[in-house]
Order: structure tokens, then sequence, then C-alpha cells
């Protein structure tokens, strides 16, 4: 076994391990007095419900896709069989993340009644549950099948196109499971504000609302299992990307298809190291969980030194340098995403002030300056990721660009831990709240919840950024697998066929984004419509003397969230058949591969700048209002905060389903069009 793919595989158990371990610490802790039990206890029940309803469709899409690809000429078993790895590996990740992220709110809301630092490590070690799932598990697949895949070939040149079956499954649970869950969290949010804090005036999470356990479930599912789905793919996609990269570019040489391999496996153990440092303090949760990815990217750098110039063998067509400095440029390019957008979304910063300030004058001038704030917030991490680009082709051409992205996305394991601290911390201020526990839980809980928005508004931007990257290597292997196949493909801009595919392309992104929120807002109004027949038909629940119907609100909402994501989900699924097996018979030939070219470009480019506009204008109208909460403009209650509340409400499924969901949708475009390669001949 060469010592790159011995690194990759010791280093995916080590991280399963390790989050097996957090798991068990995290179950071990102190669940809390019997007032905390009941909403929890709702939380969870209606989390498992909506993974038991969601992952059911999933499987029944995806065990139809499964026979298509096995009895496929063109993909045959190993190709399903790795489908169905993906698919299995991307789902445990989050199911298993999400359950203990579900166990571990109250035991965050227990721990909060001794202090800042207990809350904070029993939160971040159930986040890093997820985290270390994710990247170990990816790992894990990819090693394990580069084995299988190597037997098969019984010492010939191992055939790496079942390794796209491998990403297809993890998109197609990625897709569902940001869409979907993105659908539920964000109408349960918006349905409990409009009609909890702006009807009715009561506070958020007030138990009396009945759409507070959905808003607290969908935490959990959008948050939590979303967001691990969205970045596994990415991280299983890019590696896989990098792999056939260097499988087309130099055939026969095996360092440059395991060498991203190795990259992901030093990474993750930098990252078990750098994150220890979290449980030596705690006083202060931002600057403690900014030092952790801070002491990680600096082993990984130091890693990746090693690795490039220790590891690779001295006939590698690879320079060793080169490729090193590669991984800073990725590493970089992370660093210069979230600065920016920490500027943007920051109380303390101009943006935040900005729509703050514009809320004093309504309702109207809340939204344009938010829109305003999004639209410039693009400018910075568009270019960063462009220059990226140029840098990482200079230094090792396009296997550079891939090699970038890599070293990007091995940062998955920390980036996801923080992400996942965000829902355990969010829930823990539920539970405490609706259990009436004292001043100072609710304190700690606060502060813990306003480092976790933070953190997902900085987590969501690295899911966007490494998304796109990953979708651009997609690319580059789309055009390689032509050249080993058949014939090398120009994509020139006065070509017709690249130029009427780069429209669709980039259409694509805004009517995906467009059904999305239309899903979320039609869920919400259901939402809406059924906390206002209770308070209707029941008005002793708001005097404290009847329970609400939380049960009911949740599995409405599972419904109408699930049926909400098929159409926009099956838009990067069909776009791709109807050019492979509508146009391409029709066409001249080479025009259907050409268009299918020009789609993937103009969704890449288009797909990447809305998600930027929709993540961090959503995020900015969010602290806008908790700006204002904390007692600037009038604080709660005045004019400015039901402004701000409305740009929050507007802001939600722009900031955590439309924006994210972008993510998969242009992986799985990607990965559809490299499968369909045979036919677009």
């Amino acid at each position: 076994m060469s010592p790159l793919l011995e690194l990759g595989l010791w280093s995916a158990l080590a991280g399963i391990l390790y989050a097996f371990g957090c798991a068990w610490w995290v179950l071990r802790q102190p669940v809390g007095g019997e007032r905390l039990q009941a909403p929890h206890q709702a939380i969870r029940e209606g989390a498992a419900a909506f993974m038991r309803t969601q992952y059911g469709t999933i499987a029944a899409v995806g065990g139809i896709i499964f026979l298509v690809l096995w009895v496929t000429p063109h993909y045959g078993l190993l190709t399903a069989a790795g489908f169905l790895l993906g698919g299995v590996f991307s789902g445990l990740s989050g199911v298993i993340g999400m359950s203990v992220s579900v166990r571990a709110n109250v035991r965050t809301a227990a721990a909060a009644q001794t202090g800042l630092p207990d809350a904070l490590h029993v939160a971040f070690r159930a986040g890093s549950v997820t985290g270390f799932l994710v990247g170990g598990l990816a790992l894990a697949a990819l090693c394990g099948f580069y084995l299988f895949l190597a037997a098969q070939a019984q010492g010939a040149n191992v055939d790496l196109r079942p390794l796209a079956g491998l990403g297809f499954g993890a998109s197609l649970i990625s897709i569902f499971a940001r869409l979907g869950g993105g659908i539920f969290t964000k109408a349960a949010d918006v349905g409990a504000d409009l009609a909890g804090k702006l009807e009715q005036g009561i506070p958020e999470d007030d138990p009396r609302n009945p759409a507070v356990i959905a808003d607290n479930v969908g935490d959990n599912v959008g948050d939590c299992a979303g967001m691990a789905a969205d970045v596994f793919e990415s991280y299983a996609v890019t590696m896989i990307a990098a792999m056939l990269v260097a499988a087309w570019s130099h055939p026969g040489d095996l360092s440059g298809q395991l060498y991203p391999l190795a990259l992901g496996g030093v990474a993750l153990l930098a990252g078990l190291a750098g994150t220890q440092i979290i449980h030596w303090g705690g006083a202060r949760p931002l600057t403690a969980l900014s030092m952790a990815v801070l002491v990680s990217i600096l082993l990984a750098a130091a890693g990746f030194y090693g690795v490039s110039t220790q590891m690779l063998p001295v006939d590698s067509p690879y320079d060793p340098l080169a490729l090193f400095q590669t991984t800073l440029v990725g590493l970089g390019v992370g660093i210069g995403m979230v600065a920016t957008t920490d500027y943007y979304t920051g109380t303390a910063f101009r943006p935040v002030r900005q729509i703050a300030e514009a809320a004093r004058s309504g309702h109207a001038t809340t939204i344009i300056t938010g829109l305003a704030v999004g639209m410039k917030s693009t400018v910075v991490p568009t270019l960063v990721i462009a220059g990226g680009i140029i840098a990482a082709y200079l230094l090792a051409g396009v296997y550079g660009i891939a090699i970038a992205t890599v070293a990007l996305l091995a940062l998955t394991p920390v980036v996801i831990s923080i992400d996942a601290f965000g829902p355990v911390t969010d829930n823990a201020g539920g539970i405490v709240e609706m259990a009436g526990l004292e001043t100072q839980a609710r304190e700690v809980t606060d502060a813990h919840d306003a480092v976790g928005n933070t953190t997902k508004a900085l987590t969501k931007i690295f899911a966007i950024g490494s998304a796109g990257l990953a979708a651009l290597a997609l690319f580059v292997a789309y055009k390689l697998e032509f050249g080993a196949r058949l014939q090398q493909l120009d994509f020139m801009l006065d070509d017709p066929y690249v130029l009427s595919g780069l429209f669709i392309g980039s259409l694509l992104p805004f009517v995906f984004s467009g059904y999305a929120m239309e899903a979320v807002g039609k869920s919400a109004a259901r939402i809406v419509a059924e906390v206002r027949r209770q308070f209707r038909e029941h008005p002793e629940i708001l005097e404290g003397r009847r329970k609400p119907d939380h049960a009911h609100a949740v599995s409405m909402l599972t419904r109408a969230s699930i049926l909400g994501m098929l159409i926009p989900g099956s838009l990067p699924v069909l776009v791709p058949l109807a050019i492979a097996f509508l146009w391409t018979p029709l066409g001249p030939p080479g025009s259907g591969a050409l268009m299918m070219g020009g789609v993937l470009i103009g969704a890449v480019g288009a797909g990447l700048i809305l998600a930027l506009f929709l993540s961090t204008g959503g995020a900015a109208w969010d602290n806008a209002k908790k700006y204002i909460e904390s007692g600037h403009f009038g604080g709660k209650g005045s004019p400015a905060h039901e402004a701000a509340i409305t740009g929050d409400t507007v802001g939600d499924p722009c900031k955590d389903t439309a924006g994210p969901a972008i993510n998969p949708m242009r992986k799985v475009l990607s990965l559809m069009a490299l499968l369909l390669v045979p036919f677009l001949v």
C-alpha cells in the first residue's frame, strides 16, 4: 500500500474514533432537572420524525438511481456500488451527528447553570461528533473504494471513473438534506416569528408558541444534518475531481491520484490536535473557537509541507514545492473569504450598523439597505477566489486548482465542528427559556448562541466558496474525460452551443433559488395559519393554562418541506438528462457536449455570486436585528426593532435555505454531466 494512501486511511480511522469518543463523553454528561426534559424530548422526537420521513424519501429515490446505474452498460455494478457507498456514508455522518446534537442540547442547558466553560465544552464536543464524522467517513469511503477499485484492476491502471458514482451518491443526500432541512428550519423560524413575536408580542422560544419546537427541530435538521451533508459532498467531490484530473493528465502515475487523500489525512490529524485548545479554556467562547481554527490551519500547513516534500516519489511529474504552494493558496482563499464575511456580518462593522440605522426609517428601507449590503458583499470573496484560481494554475496547472480546493476543504472537520456547535447552543437556549430557568443560565446560552450565529455565518461562506471551487474542478474533470475518451473540447465563447449553455447554466441558480424561496413561503404560511388556529380555538394557550400542540405543527411542516424540495431538487438532474437525451441526438455532432460545458461554466459563476449575495445579505439582516436588540436605536419593541424583524424574516430563507442549497445544486449538475459523458459523445 502506498504511504500516501496509508496516511489517509489511518487518519480517517482516527477521526471516526475521535468522533465516537466525543459522543461517548457527551452522553455521559448530566441531563439536568425535570423541567428541562419536556422541551428536550419534544425536540428530539420531532427531529427523529423529520429525519425518518426525509431519509425514507431519499432512500426511495436513491434505490431507483442505484438500479439504473447498475443495469446501464456504461456504468455497471462498480459505479452503482460507489453511489451506494457515498450516499450511505453521507447519510450516516448527518444522522449520527444530529442524533448526538439533539441529546447534547439538554446537557448544554444543564451545564449552562454552572458557567460558560462547562457549557462550551459540552456543545463543542457535540459539534465535533458531526465535524470529525464528516471528515473521517468521507476520507474512509474514498480510501476504501480506491483500494477496492485497485483490487478489481489486478495490477493494471486503476479506472477511477466509478468514483464519480460515489460523489453522485453524496450529492443526492446533500441536495435533499440541505434543501429539505433548509425549507423546514426557515419556514418554522419565519412562522414562529410572524405569528408569535410580531402578532402576539411573545418572546422568542416562548413555550406558548405552537411553532417553537418546530423552530428548534429545524436548527438540527438544517444547520447540523444539512450542513454536514453539504460539506461531506464538497469534501468527497473535490478529492474525486483532483484524483480524476491526475489520472487523465498523467495516466499511470499513482502519486498524483493519492496525494489529495494524504492531504485530507494530515489536515484531519491537524484538526484533532488544534481543537484541543478549546478544552483548556472557555471563558471567551469566540476567542477559543477562533484559536482552534488558527492552530489547525498552522498545523495543517506544516503537514502539507511534509507530505509534499517527503512523501511524493522522486519520479513524480509534479513539483513538490509548487504543490505545497498551491495548498497555501487554498488556505489563503478560505481565510480571505471568512475575513470578508466577518466584516459584512459582524455587529462591530459598518454594513450591519447601516442596516440597523436604516430600520429607523421603516421596513422598506431595511430591505433596500440589506439588499445593497448583500450585493456589495460579493465583490471581495469573488476576487479572492478568482485570484486563487489564477495563482494555483500558474503554480501547477489545472491540477493545482484542484489541489488548492482540496487544501481548503481539508479543514472540513474543524470547520463543521464549530458550525454544529451553533444548533446545540441555540437549542440549549430554547430549552432554558421554555423550562423557565434562572437568568444566569439564559445569559450563558445567549452568549454561546451569539457566537454560534457568527460561526454559522462564517461556515456557510466556507461551504459556498469550497463548493464553487469543487464545481470548477469537476468542470476540468469533465473536459479531460472527453479528451480521454474521444476528443479535446474547446469551449470558445463565439460557439453558439457554448454560449447558449452559458445562459442556461447562469439561469439555473436563479430558478432553483426561486423554487426554494417559494417553498419556504408556502410552508411558513401554513405554520402561521396553524399557530393562529391554535391561539384562536384555545385562547388559554396564551394564558399559560394549556399546552400547544407542537407535534401537529412539526408533522405538518415535515410534509410541506419534503414536497417543497422535490421540484428544485430535480432541476440539476433533469437539465443534463434533457441535453444528453433530447438535444444531443437531434443537434450537430458534439453540440451536446459543448452545451453541457457551457451550462457548467454558467452555473459555477452565477451560482457562486448568487449564493454569496443571499447568504451574506441574510446574515447581515439577522445581525442588524441583534444589534438593535442590544439597546441601539430604541432597542427591543421599538419601531426600528419591528422593521429589523421584517428584514431578518426576509433574510432567513436567503441565508439558510436558498443560498446554501445552491452549493449541492452546482455539484449535482457537474456530476451528472460527468456521468453522462458517454451519451454526449
